[in-house]
């Protein structure tokens, strides 16, 4: 994908084999993403990652043996994560084929009759930008753009405390607690924190 207008950002995809991937995946199941989840616990650990995004973190964590429900609902941001399944099924086809993308609103699918085959919700919406700290990636700046920010990034968290499933929410490490729910509990790297969310 192009922006047409940013010409010096150059093509943007959803690069899943990258080698900074590659050395957060060779941090195994003790970093703090897979901690958070329970992945170093559970060793068939089922996750439901809502906020699909790029999927650097869902190619993460099944590239560590859990099985991912991935959903997007940009129909642009969906096709870029088609793309790099695409290209990850012809170099890592194991790990390639524990990710299902589904293309929805998933506050929509929530109150759809689906079977909650999951054990763990994983929840990184986008931080509004307030002007500062430093610009994002170009990738991330563009996301913004094209969706607008997830202004409905509250009401998905507690959509996703009525499925009586654990919810882990990817805040940057100085933000509060997304619709100011304190979590039960939470693990913090350097730049984030993953804020645990316990069945109610």
């Amino acid at each position: 994908m192009r922006a047409s207008h940013r010409p010096q950002y150059g093509t943007i995809h959803a690069d899943w084999l990258s080698p900074d991937l590659d050395r957060r995946i060779a941090g195994g199941k003790r970093q703090p993403l897979a901690r958070a989840l329970g992945l170093h616990k559970q060793k068939k650990l089922r996750i439901l990652d809502a906020t699909g995004g790029l999927g650097r973190d869902a190619w993460t964590l099944a590239a560590l043996g859990a099985t991912v429900v991935l959903i997007e609902r940009h129909p642009m941001i969906f096709q870029l994560l088609e793309d790099a399944h695409s290209r990850a099924v012809a170099a890592q086809v194991e790990a390639a084929n524990r990710i299902a993308l589904i293309h929805a609103d998933t506050l929509d699918w929530f109150k759809s009759d689906h079977e909650r085959a999951y054990d763990v919700i994983c929840l990184d919406p986008m931080y509004p930008d307030d002007r500062k700290t430093a610009l994002p990636s170009k990738e991330m700046q563009i996301l913004r753009e094209l969706t607008g920010g997830d202004t409905d990034a509250d009401t998905l968290l507690h959509a996703a405390r009525t499925t009586d499933k654990r919810v882990v929410v990817k805040r940057p490490h100085h933000a509060p607690p997304l619709a100011g729910a304190q979590p039960d509990a939470a693990i913090q790297s350097t730049q984030l924190r993953f804020d645990l969310y316990l069945p109610q």
